[in-house]
């Protein structure tokens, strides 16, 4: 049986509205996935060492503050750091479109913007967990 996709959630920055990030860790759960939700407040490096450590598929960051194009340069140059530029980052949150477009030239998968819907979200990183293959 294949291992289950893991899958850290994380809110990066001052940002403390986590209602949504705990909505989509239970959906993910519930549909199997493992999912360790790293908590409010958290650094780039606190969320990229938690990541490496807990070895998983997919890093996820919710943001809401705005800080998305200062704070996902830092992940990406982190987990090049460590060896983990195999890593699935995706986005999530409320942005606006340019930055979505931003997002994806840096390496983001994929931006799931609040009015995704949770079948949506399953789907996505499912489907980028098959693409990527095993690591």
């Amino acid at each position: 049986m294949a291992q289950p996709i893991r899958v850290l959630l994380a809110k990066v920055g001052l940002d403390g509205h986590d209602r949504g990030v705990k909505v989509v860790a239970r959906t993910l759960r519930d549909a199997g996935m493992d999912v360790i939700y790293s908590g409010l407040h958290r650094t780039p490096e606190e969320v990229v060492n938690a990541a490496v450590q807990e070895d998983v598929d997919v890093l996820g960051v919710s943001l809401l503050s705005g800080v998305q194009l200062t704070v996902f340069p830092k992940i990406f140059k982190l987990l090049a750091s460590k060896g983990a530029d195999d890593l699935i980052v995706v986005a999530g949150g409320v942005m606006p479109d340019e930055d979505v477009v931003e997002l994806k030239k840096m390496g983001v998968k994929e931006v799931l913007l609040q009015d995704t819907p949770p079948d949506a979200i399953v789907a996505t990183l499912t489907r980028l967990v098959s693409e990527r293959g095993e690591r």
